[in-house]
């Protein structure tokens, strides 16, 4: 559906965005994800047609979008970051302004903005100005104007920048119901929503392409070590020894000195094995009282900041 090859912005001397390759599959939810003025926008404004490339190629649905712009446009439906509405226009005004400048056909015009509205949850205030309506209904709006005239792709640039919990929870329900249908491209510095809506992710930093995975699959391989935290009673200070008693075990670590007398440690090995069975037929053996005893997750903001460190290191 999309494909960026080798592509290159630069702004004088700046380089924004540095030979960038990846695709994009149709159906597919994908999250691009970097921190603040890694790129993400500048290279969805590409996408877009908004920008040209300095170097590099990119292909939306087979037409290239510098040779054949208008048929390659046509595939998108694009939500820029910020929300640029007209304030002066009703919620229903501005989905009608928008299907227009996207040449739906005056026949179906009605019915198409219908329908997107209902899509957007639009419908009980799409009578109402766009500057009377909540920041979380803007983006409804904005997002419509995205939609109208059913493009196959939908490029979201920080959708719930600015929004409270409530309405970031509400967007991200929408965008879940988006691809059902469309292919997503979801930019954005917000890791919990790549997590929550993408079945696949790509990390950019200072332009470049640090990792392109599923979020699985980025938290599994940027786990260097399996680790366990337990929460013991340990009277004899028995825990000292227990990689004696469990060959497996890399390393003990203290981690805190409850007020209860209980004491919490990070276990951990560098293998695949589960050591939780073996700590519950050890541990009290050795007369260690377990109260907790939980396997530590490696989340993708884990993963996140590690590929952006290990990036900054090889740079030095």
């Amino acid at each position: 559906m999309i494909e960026v090859k080798n592509v290159t912005k630069k702004y004088g001397s700046t380089i924004a965005v540095d030979d960038v390759s990846f695709e994009v599959k149709d159906g597919e939810v994908v999250g691009f994800l970097g921190p603040n003025g890694a790129g993400k926008s500048t290279t969805m404004n590409m996408i877009t047609g908004f920008i040209e490339p300095t170097m590099g190629q990119i292909i939306v649905n087979g037409n290239d979008i510098s040779k054949r712009p208008r048929k390659a446009k046509k595939e998108i439906g694009y939500m820029p970051e910020n929300v640029p509405l007209y304030y002066e226009l009703t919620a229903k005004e501005f989905v009608s302004y928008m299907a227009e400048l996207k040449l739906v056909k005056r026949s179906e015009r009605k019915q198409e903005v219908e329908k997107v509205l209902k899509e957007t949850g639009l419908e009980d205030v799409k009578n109402k100005l766009i500057r009377n309506l909540s920041r979380g209904y803007k983006q409804r709006v904005s997002m419509a104007g995205a939609l109208v005239g059913n493009p196959d792709v939908i490029i979201l640039d920080e959708p719930t920048v600015g929004l409270d919990p409530k309405q970031i929870t509400e967007i991200r329900s929408l965008i879940k119901e988006l691809g059902k249908n469309h292919t997503v491209i979801l930019s954005t510095h917000i890791l919990s929503e790549v997590s929550q809506i993408c079945e696949r992710v790509i990390i950019i930093n200072k332009g470049k392409i640090v990792a392109i995975d599923t979020p699985e699959n980025l938290e599994k391989t940027t786990r260097e070590k399996n680790g366990i935290m337990v929460t013991v009673e340990d009277p004899k200070d028995n825990m000292s020894h227990l990689k004696d008693e469990i060959k497996e075990i890399d390393s003990v670590e203290l981690v805190k000195d409850n007020e209860d007398g209980t004491k919490q440690y990070l276990i951990t090995t560098s293998t695949d094995m589960d050591l939780r069975k073996q700590l519950f037929e050890v541990l009290p053996k050795e007369e260690i009282v377990i109260f907790e005893l939980r396997k530590t997750e490696t989340t993708l903001e884990d993963a996140f900041i590690k590929l952006i460190d290990t990036e900054k290191e090889e740079k030095k």
